[in-house]
């Protein structure tokens, strides 16, 4: 007699996968249309703009912040390189110095 889910016999993994991979492809159907329907894109658009017009001071000091720490961290990585080169040209006139460590 087959294997049959009802029967309190444990299914397979290849079975379980199969189950996971069918409703993964079904849910995947119904909501990719749902989320692409445009109704549901307006209201998403104005969820975003109110949200963004309530917490605008809030994101504006985040922007600026993160900017002003990439900019840190440029001017950093910047002054790195630039300590390295002269290693470098330090090493190469020294008399007798390969550049072999």
């Amino acid at each position: 007699m087959p294997n049959m889910m009802g029967q309190g016999q444990p299914m397979g993994p290849a079975q379980g996968m199969m189950m996971a991979a069918t409703g993964y492809v079904a849910g995947r159907g119904l909501l990719g249309g749902l989320f692409r329907h445009p109704l549901v894109m307006l209201a998403a658009g104005i969820a975003a703009g109110y949200y963004i017009h309530k917490h605008q001071d809030e994101l504006v000091q985040m922007l600026s912040k993160a900017s002003g720490m990439g900019k840190d961290f440029l001017l950093q990585q910047k002054e790195n390189l630039a300590d390295l080169v002269e290693e470098a040209k330090e090493k190469e006139a020294q008399p007798g110095g390969d550049a072999q460590g």
